[in-house]
């Protein structure tokens, strides 16, 4: 059987809130994601491939995804 992990690591990314500073609008018109945010972390939460896409996103905007 497979583990969590593995899948929620493929629906979700975990960034300081901040890094999304002046990309979220732009997360929220490209992507289909649930944002929430908690304790100064935003959750961004989406199938496989709109994490993939919102993954590649950030990166080309300097958002380091770990």
């Amino acid at each position: 059987m497979s583990d969590a992990s593995t899948f929620r690591d493929s629906t979700q990314i975990l960034v300081p809130a901040c890094a999304l500073d002046g990309l979220r609008n732009g997360l929220e018109e490209r992507f289909t994601l649930t944002i929430v945010e908690d304790g100064g972390r935003c959750r961004l939460i989406g199938s496989p491939v709109e994490i993939k896409d919102a993954s590649a996103y950030l990166s080309r905007n300097g958002v380091s995804i770990a």
